[in-house]
Protein backbone atom coordinates (compact mmCIF):
# COMPACT_ATOMS: atom_id res chain seq x y z
CA UNK A 1 0.00 0.00 0.00
CA UNK A 2 1.13 3.63 -1.19
CA UNK A 3 2.38 5.64 2.01
CA UNK A 4 -0.17 9.33 2.31
CA UNK A 5 2.42 11.35 0.02
CA UNK A 6 2.71 13.82 -2.76
CA UNK A 7 3.73 12.35 -6.24
CA UNK A 8 6.57 14.37 -7.63
CA UNK A 9 7.51 14.12 -11.54
CA UNK A 10 10.35 15.01 -13.52
CA UNK A 11 11.22 14.38 -17.33
CA UNK A 12 12.49 10.52 -16.41
CA UNK A 13 11.67 9.64 -12.79
CA UNK A 14 8.63 9.36 -10.31
CA UNK A 15 9.02 10.18 -7.04
CA UNK A 16 6.19 8.30 -5.17
CA UNK A 17 4.77 7.13 -1.93
CA UNK A 18 6.43 3.37 -1.16
CA UNK A 19 4.96 0.11 -1.86
CA UNK A 20 5.26 -3.76 -0.87
CA UNK A 21 6.51 -4.61 -4.01
CA UNK A 22 9.79 -1.85 -3.16
CA UNK A 23 10.56 -3.78 -0.46
CA UNK A 24 13.01 -6.33 -1.74
CA UNK A 25 14.62 -4.50 -4.06
CA UNK A 26 15.08 -1.83 -0.98
CA UNK A 27 16.59 -4.72 0.88
CA UNK A 28 18.89 -5.54 -2.08
CA UNK A 29 19.93 -1.74 -2.68
CA UNK A 30 20.59 -1.81 1.43
CA UNK A 31 22.65 -4.91 1.56
CA UNK A 32 24.98 -4.04 -1.38
CA UNK A 33 28.21 -3.57 -0.15
CA UNK A 34 29.09 -0.90 -3.20
CA UNK A 35 26.00 1.01 -2.85
CA UNK A 36 26.34 1.37 1.17
CA UNK A 37 30.26 1.91 0.96
CA UNK A 38 29.76 5.33 2.74
CA UNK A 39 27.00 4.33 5.41
CA UNK A 40 28.14 2.60 8.95
CA UNK A 41 27.12 -0.92 7.46
CA UNK A 42 24.62 -2.80 5.19
CA UNK A 43 21.37 -3.71 6.37
CA UNK A 44 19.51 -6.75 6.77
CA UNK A 45 15.79 -7.16 5.01
CA UNK A 46 14.02 -6.78 8.75
CA UNK A 47 16.44 -3.77 8.84
CA UNK A 48 15.13 -2.07 5.62
CA UNK A 49 11.44 -3.27 5.73
CA UNK A 50 11.61 -1.20 9.57
CA UNK A 51 13.01 1.81 7.56
CA UNK A 52 10.80 2.08 5.20
CA UNK A 53 7.79 1.83 7.72
CA UNK A 54 9.66 4.99 9.48
CA UNK A 55 9.89 6.55 6.10
CA UNK A 56 6.10 6.36 5.97
CA UNK A 57 5.39 7.21 9.40
CA UNK A 58 7.60 10.69 8.47
CA UNK A 59 4.80 11.37 5.37
CA UNK A 60 1.98 10.89 8.20
CA UNK A 61 3.49 12.92 11.09
CA UNK A 62 5.26 15.79 8.53
CA UNK A 63 3.50 15.40 4.98
CA UNK A 64 7.12 14.78 3.19
CA UNK A 65 9.29 12.64 3.37
CA UNK A 66 12.12 10.38 1.80
CA UNK A 67 10.25 8.95 -1.68
CA UNK A 68 10.36 5.72 -4.01
CA UNK A 69 11.84 6.56 -7.48
CA UNK A 70 10.54 4.90 -9.97
CA UNK A 71 12.30 5.31 -13.60
CA UNK A 72 8.95 4.62 -16.14
CA UNK A 73 9.91 1.95 -18.55
CA UNK A 74 13.82 1.30 -17.00
CA UNK A 75 12.87 -0.10 -13.88
CA UNK A 76 10.19 0.10 -10.77
CA UNK A 77 12.54 0.72 -8.45
CA UNK A 78 15.39 2.39 -8.42
CA UNK A 79 16.14 4.01 -4.98
CA UNK A 80 14.64 6.53 -2.89
CA UNK A 81 15.06 10.30 -3.14
CA UNK A 82 13.54 12.87 -0.38
CA UNK A 83 13.49 15.50 2.58
CA UNK A 84 13.47 14.42 6.17
CA UNK A 85 14.07 15.50 9.37
CA UNK A 86 17.25 14.32 11.23
CA UNK A 87 16.93 12.81 14.80
CA UNK A 88 20.51 13.75 16.25
CA UNK A 89 21.06 16.84 17.38
CA UNK A 90 23.73 18.57 16.01
CA UNK A 91 24.96 22.53 15.57
CA UNK A 92 22.72 22.53 12.16
CA UNK A 93 19.60 20.50 13.94
CA UNK A 94 16.36 20.91 13.86
CA UNK A 95 16.64 20.81 10.17
CA UNK A 96 15.37 19.45 6.94
CA UNK A 97 17.83 17.57 5.12
CA UNK A 98 17.65 15.84 1.14
CA UNK A 99 19.31 12.66 0.35
CA UNK A 100 19.04 10.02 -1.89
CA UNK A 101 20.40 6.45 -2.08
CA UNK A 102 19.84 4.78 -5.83
CA UNK A 103 21.57 1.30 -6.97
CA UNK A 104 24.70 1.10 -8.51
CA UNK A 105 23.29 0.26 -11.90
CA UNK A 106 21.65 3.43 -11.95
CA UNK A 107 24.69 5.46 -10.91
CA UNK A 108 25.99 8.17 -13.79
CA UNK A 109 22.74 8.44 -15.33
CA UNK A 110 21.83 12.31 -13.64
CA UNK A 111 18.81 10.70 -11.87
CA UNK A 112 19.80 11.79 -8.36
CA UNK A 113 20.65 15.33 -9.63
CA UNK A 114 17.04 15.36 -11.42
CA UNK A 115 15.15 13.88 -8.68
CA UNK A 116 16.96 15.94 -5.94
CA UNK A 117 15.82 19.56 -7.90
CA UNK A 118 12.50 17.91 -7.98
CA UNK A 119 12.51 17.78 -4.14
CA UNK A 120 14.26 20.67 -3.55
CA UNK A 121 11.42 22.70 -5.52
CA UNK A 122 8.58 20.80 -3.50
CA UNK A 123 10.34 21.57 -0.22
CA UNK A 124 11.08 25.50 -1.05
CA UNK A 125 7.64 25.97 -2.75
CA UNK A 126 5.28 23.51 -1.32
CA UNK A 127 6.31 23.41 2.22
CA UNK A 128 7.98 27.32 2.50
CA UNK A 129 11.21 26.19 3.81
CA UNK A 130 13.78 28.71 4.63
CA UNK A 131 16.85 26.33 4.04
CA UNK A 132 17.33 22.67 3.35
CA UNK A 133 20.46 20.93 4.24
CA UNK A 134 22.83 18.00 3.22
CA UNK A 135 25.49 15.91 4.32
CA UNK A 136 27.99 13.25 3.86
CA UNK A 137 31.59 11.78 4.64
CA UNK A 138 33.95 13.84 2.58
CA UNK A 139 34.55 10.65 0.83
CA UNK A 140 31.50 10.29 -0.48
CA UNK A 141 32.72 12.55 -3.72
CA UNK A 142 29.43 11.38 -5.92
CA UNK A 143 26.57 12.92 -3.02
CA UNK A 144 28.75 16.00 -2.44
CA UNK A 145 29.12 16.51 -6.36
CA UNK A 146 25.29 16.33 -6.36
CA UNK A 147 24.54 18.75 -3.64
CA UNK A 148 26.69 21.25 -5.53
CA UNK A 149 25.19 20.79 -8.92
CA UNK A 150 21.74 21.58 -7.32
CA UNK A 151 23.45 24.58 -5.93
CA UNK A 152 24.52 23.48 -2.24
CA UNK A 153 27.21 25.41 -0.56
CA UNK A 154 29.74 24.28 1.92
CA UNK A 155 31.69 26.23 4.67
CA UNK A 156 34.09 23.72 5.63
CA UNK A 157 33.58 25.30 9.59
CA UNK A 158 30.18 23.90 9.39
CA UNK A 159 31.67 19.68 8.65
CA UNK A 160 31.00 17.81 12.01
CA UNK A 161 31.32 14.82 13.75
CA UNK A 162 27.88 12.61 13.39
CA UNK A 163 27.16 12.15 16.85
CA UNK A 164 25.43 8.59 15.86
CA UNK A 165 29.33 7.32 15.04
CA UNK A 166 31.60 6.49 17.60
CA UNK A 167 34.65 8.45 18.56
CA UNK A 168 37.29 7.18 16.01
CA UNK A 169 35.04 5.77 13.34
CA UNK A 170 36.50 6.12 9.68
CA UNK A 171 33.03 7.93 8.77
CA UNK A 172 32.19 10.05 11.69
CA UNK A 173 33.84 13.46 9.97
CA UNK A 174 30.78 14.36 7.92
CA UNK A 175 30.40 17.80 5.52
CA UNK A 176 27.97 19.81 5.47
CA UNK A 177 26.14 21.75 2.75
CA UNK A 178 22.90 24.26 2.78
CA UNK A 179 20.62 25.89 0.40
CA UNK A 180 18.26 28.54 1.00
CA UNK A 181 15.64 29.66 -0.66
CA UNK A 182 16.89 32.70 -1.96
CA UNK A 183 19.80 31.18 -3.17
CA UNK A 184 17.82 28.90 -5.58
CA UNK A 185 19.55 28.21 -8.81
CA UNK A 186 18.19 29.12 -11.89
CA UNK A 187 18.50 25.96 -12.69
CA UNK A 188 15.93 24.22 -10.60
CA UNK A 189 13.12 24.36 -13.12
Amino acid sequence: MDAPCPILKTERLILRGWRDEDLAPFAALNADQTAMRFMPATMTADESRAMVERIRAHFDAHGFGIWAVEAPGVAAFIGFIGLQRPTFRAHFTPCVEIGWRLAPAFWGKGYATEGARAALRFGFEDLNLDQIVSFTVAANKPSWSVMERIGMTRDPAEDFDHPRLAVGHPLRRHILYRISRTALPGGLA
